[in-house]
């Protein structure tokens, strides 16, 4: 039947259809894979030949059928279906399965203006033909299939509009090294080109959407989250909204911190006017989040943040609820709350918590990040104050709605903001952390800007990238690949542009990184220990303690020869204070594992020569990057052995590393009992991270009496993260109690349209 079947090539031609050619290309994928079956992708994908199909048509149809076939039986269809795409993508790329010599790729691509035209100014003929040499491109064929639809749907240079291709992955790899090390001396650079390729391209790093994006391209933005905050004006608020429109529409994910604008019934000009409160300008930050679709690669995202004690607080914790009308919801925003001890404290003890505008308490907004003891005293007296407008709320029925509504949302988050100011790498007299982001990892601080030229205000920008646990066999492997990172993203931040004055100056004198990781899981399931039981504490405690270790190590060794930050004196680090000083007490009752390295020396260095980045660890949930290292993502345990992850490309299959060896030691998110084990480990992990942590809270409702989950656990949690030191939390996940326990489970690329996540 099938030989009767023409097909339409490149050229317009046609001619019968080759099965011969196809199955030698098919086997060519199946070569050292288990268990494959090269007949059963051939029968499944002649079934769909149609007469008239184009070549391209049928090595889609053969991914597909290869991909369909992916299953905890047989998990190498990820890899042969992944090859198949590679063939594909470079025949679309280059008309034939090989790449060209690196130079000539490059000239043609700058031509084309699809390149930095530096990369032709900074380097020969000659050094290209150095990268060439050491340039792997049979690393193609180490990536998953869900890898391989990620670089095709976001990472890979291409017309998003006709669907063009015009790179391969290992071009990608090394060119972003040398976009990023073009400034170092000709005798150095190179070495440090090779090694962190090498790094990247064999996944021991791995680097966020808006590095493998941009990097080498003419659009020079690829800091993954931006901090913006408004104040209390107008000109305030709308510099802040012109300042969203222009990082959305370059790919970063947004924090927005609106909880200083004034409540509703304010007076204005000395009681000329009534203020429309907080809803209209959540309103006016939402459609600026959502003009502009970031070029392709994902939607705009953010989180807008205020804290617990605002006047408006009962109408804007339901904002994201699907009751109520269209006016007083703004659904389209997330929303991270913020709490401090006390108000943790009036709902242990079942007392009132006291509502005010900021407008109406002087100092009491600043002193609830910058000062814990000024604000309890300030919040005291204003509570007795009879001239002020407040209102009173059981902070039982306070915290009861705030829980309802994280929990029925998924996506109200919490944000500690005493921890984020007593444990952190910045003094808060002087740069008081006032909100997260998108994706509540990143604690900068931020100052809200009075008009668009603003150099005064502060906008916060943070570089991230991760360490790939799961292909590290020894901890002392981190002091290599901690140089390489702190160079690389240093090294970013004088390379990439700045949309605006407030931002390029914040970045240029703070030079923030956040290093987190990837593949967490995979890591505790090859070291035997699981999430739910304490088996992990020890590992995590001294995996963390090396990770921060030697990112300060790298980061004042680089200090050391291009000097220190310029806002190092703002930080705590400048005082001898480490993470290892400030972080939560409470820790140590559940994880007494002794400290392994010499702090005390690195601490006399550090205040001796500085450090070059005021921060460095961040722990993001690395959704989409951590499917380009077929790794688990970020710290979260899997839903199922295979995750079914639906993005803008479809629904990919993604099988857990070492499937077949390790299958029993994989502790699966549904398995775990209660959250109480994994905010342990969280923890441990924030006693050494210098920003926050993405941890996410996850509940089974079947595991409750009426398959309801009480007030009382979502409580307890909150609060035990609170006492472990936890800055923020994420997602509240509930089970839908559709699918079996072990089935795969779909989830979402995150992040309301993957902004922000590496």
């Amino acid at each position: 039947m099938n030989s009767a079947l023409y097909v339409t090539k490149r050229d317009g031609r046609q001619e019968t259809i080759d099965l011969e050619k196809i199955h030698k290309v098919v086997e060519w994928a199946a070569d050292g894979l288990d268990k494959v079956s090269v007949s059963e992708v051939e029968l499944k994908a002649h079934l769909q030949f149609f007469d008239g199909i184009t070549t391209s048509e049928i090595h889609e149809t053969l991914i597909k059928a290869a991909a369909d076939l992916i299953s905890e039986e047989v998990p190498d269809y990820q890899y042969l279906a992944a090859r198949l795409n590679i063939f594909h993508l470079r025949k679309k790329a280059y008309g034939q399965f090989e790449p060209p010599k690196l130079f000539d790729h490059v000239q043609q691509m700058v031509a084309n203006n699809r390149y930095d035209a530096e990369l032709l100014k900074d380097y020969s003929a000659e050094e290209y033909a150095e990268m060439d040499a050491f340039l792997d491109h049979s690393r193609d064929m180490n990536f998953s299939y869900a890898a391989v639809k990620q670089l095709e749907g976001k990472y890979l240079v291409q017309n998003r509009v006709s669907g063009d291709i015009y790179e391969s992955a290992q071009f990608l790899y090394v060119l972003i090294a040398a976009c990023l090390f073009a400034q170092y001396d000709k005798e150095r650079r190179l070495d440090f080109i090779k090694r962190f390729y090498d790094a990247a391209s064999s996944f021991k790093i791995s680097l966020p959407t808006p590095i493998m994006a941009g990097v080498r391209t003419p659009t020079r933005q690829f800091s993954s989250c931006v901090l913006i905050e408004a104040g209390d004006s107008l000109d305030s608020i709308n510099a802040a909204s012109s300042a969203i429109v222009k990082y959305v529409s370059q790919r970063a994910g947004i924090g927005i911190n609106g909880g200083r604008i004034r409540a509703l019934g304010s007076p204005i000009r000395g009681g000329e006017a009534f203020h429309t409160g907080c809803i209209p300008f959540y309103k006016h930050f939402q459609t600026a989040v959502k003009s502009c679709s970031q070029g392709g690669v994902r939607g705009g995202a953010a989180t807008l943040f205020y804290p617990l004690w605002h006047l408006e607080v009962e109408s804007l914790l339901v904002l994201k609820n699907n009751r109520g009308v269209e006016e007083n919801r703004v659904r389209h925003l997330d929303y991270g709350v913020q709490l401090n001890k006390v108000m943790y404290e009036r709902l242990l003890k079942n007392q009132d918590i006291t509502l005010f505008s900021p407008s109406d308490v002087p100092g009491l907004y600043d002193a609830f990040f910058a000062d814990q003891d000024k604000f309890e005293q300030l919040y005291v007296q204003y509570e007795q104050d009879e001239s002020i407008r407040k209102q009173t709320v059981k902070a039982v029925d306070l915290f009861s709605t705030l829980m309802q509504e994280r929990a029925g949302t998924g996506r109200i988050y919490i944000q500690n903001v005493d921890h984020c100011n007593t444990h952190s790498p910045f003094n808060p007299e002087v740069a008081p952390v006032r909100q997260s982001n998108l994706c509540l990892e990143i604690a900068l601080p931020t100052k809200p800007l009075q008009d668009v030229n603003d150099d005064e205000g502060e906008i916060a920008l943070c570089t991230l990238a991760a360490f790939n646990l799961g292909s590290i066999e020894n901890l002392d492997e981190l002091e290599e690949l901690s140089d390489l990172v702190v160079r690389a993203l240093d090294s970013l931040l004088s390379y990439q542009d700045y949309p605006m004055i407030a931002a390029q100056k914040a970045s240029l004198n703070r030079r923030t990184l956040g290093v987190g990781v990837i593949n967490y899981a995979y890591y505790l399931a090859k070291n035997g220990v699981k999430y739910s039981d304490g088996s992990a504490n020890g590992l995590t405690h001294r995996t963390f303690e090396a990770i921060q270790y030697y990112l300060l190590r790298a980061s004042n060794k680089l200090a050391q020869e291009q000097g220190a930050c310029e806002a190092f004196p703002e930080t705590t680090y400048a005082q001898g204070i480490l993470p290892i000083d400030t972080y939560k007490k409470d820790v140590d009752k559940f994880c007494d594992e002794p400290l392994a390295y010499d702090w005390e020396a690195l601490r006399a260095e550090i205040q001796k020569t500085g450090l070059r980045n005021s921060t460095l660890t961040a722990l993001m949930p690395s959704e989409t990057s951590s499917q380009i290292s077929n790794a688990t993502n970020g710290i979260e345990p899997p839903r199922g052995y295979i995750s079914v992850k639906q993005s803008k490309d479809g629904i990919l299959k993604q099988v857990v590393p070492e499937f077949n060896r390790l299958r029993q030691n994989y502790e699966l998110l549904w398995n775990i009992p209660n959250n109480q084990g994994y905010l342990q480990l969280v923890g441990i992990m924030q006693k050494f991270v210098d920003q926050a942590i993405s941890a996410n809270t996850n509940y089974d409702p079947s595991r409750f009496e009426g398959n309801k989950v009480p007030m009382q656990v979502l409580l307890k949690d909150l609060l035990s993260a609170y006492k472990n030191g936890l800055k923020t939390l994420y997602y509240h996940n509930t089970r839908d109690g559709m699918s079996d326990p072990q089935a795969p489970e779909v989830e979402d690329d995150g992040c309301e349209g993957g902004a922000c996540k590496i």
